[in-house]
């Protein structure tokens, strides 16, 4: 089968998923109301609040110019993370992506600094999950601390691995940092963007899964709970982590769950972030070879801080 025949069945695919997709939210219009009721909700309550504000000091810092030339690889580095990485998805992607077009990474760096720097922000874990869904700040500063070791262990066996095969130090030379004016106005406008793009993604798969988990449960004998939690814990973080509180809260292995689906990120997210990356065109490999990493080790190391 050569690569035409491929492209024709991979949109034929494409296609009748998408019918598939239309039929069953027709044919069942109010789950399909009550899960984007769910995700808007989530959204506004959850990670507005809490991924807004900081979205916009983020790229109000980055838009002011850098001056200083010959930085040091580590500073560079440490900026990012920083920045990225306790800002909450997906400022992690925005942070490298306007650093790469500022000419501060280069592409390779990029690619790994945007698996690194892929976290959930503290206001997040220890506000939402820590305070509402454990009942505990404790824990919540726990799972932060153990999904924050999970990505600099991975960010710096990366780099050693890489640095052992060539250096990687170039600066592309087509991204040129450009003088803004009004900083602040211009990151109120790619912080509407990105919230714009976070709330559109949240809300469609939010419905998409408790369309598809209702169906499920429809169609087999699967407990509601369980097909729920499992198909918005793959589309959407927020829905699936608020799905397994509301039919697992009381299970002992109930904060490890939480640490695997928040290590799973969801559909969501993912997408937020390739969109964001692709406009820079920084490779995707190291951030799906950085998110198994983190569904593997963020649980182990959690449980045993936990």
């Amino acid at each position: 089968m050569d690569n035409t025949m491929y492209a024709r069945l991979f949109h034929m695919i494409n296609i009748a998923v998408i019918w598939g997709l239309i039929i069953l939210f027709i044919l069942k219009p109010g789950v399909a109301h009550a899960g984007a009721v769910a995700g808007a909700q989530l959204f506004i309550h959850a990670l507005l609040p809490y991924l807004l504000p900081y979205i916009i000091l983020t790229q109000w810092l980055l838009k002011i110019p850098n001056h200083t030339q010959n930085i040091p690889k580590w500073r560079r580095f440490m900026k990012a993370y920083v920045l990225g990485s306790f800002g909450g998805f997906p400022v992690g992607a925005v942070t490298v992506t306007a650093m790469t077009k500022n000419g501060e990474l280069a592409r390779k760096h990029s690619g790994l600094l945007l698996a690194a720097c892929h976290a959930p922000g503290p206001m997040f874990i220890i506000g939402f999950v820590g305070t509402e869904i454990f009942g505990n700040i404790e824990t919540g500063w726990k799972l932060l601390a153990a999904i924050h070791i999970a990505n600099i262990l991975f960010f710096l066996i990366a780099i050693l691995f890489l640095y052992r095969k060539q250096e990687m130090d170039n600066i592309p030379s087509r991204f040129i940092q450009t003088t803004i004016e009004m900083p602040l106005l211009e990151a109120l406008k790619e912080s509407s963007t990105v919230i714009i793009l976070v709330a559109t993604t949240v809300i469609f798969f939010s419905s998409l899964g408790t369309v598809l988990s209702n169906g499920i449960t429809s169609a087999f004998t699967v407990d509601m709970g369980i097909s729920k939690t499992l198909a918005l814990s793959f589309f959407e973080m927020t829905s699936g982590v608020q799905s397994a509180t509301d039919h697992f809260l009381d299970l002992s292995i109930f904060p490890i769950l939480i640490a695997i689906i928040i290590s799973m990120n969801g559909l969501s997210i993912h997408m937020q972030v390739f969109v964001i990356a692709k406009s820079c065109g920084i490779p995707m490999t190291p951030y799906f070879v950085g998110r198994i990493w983190s569904i593997i080790f963020v649980p182990i190391i959690f449980y045993f801080i936990l």
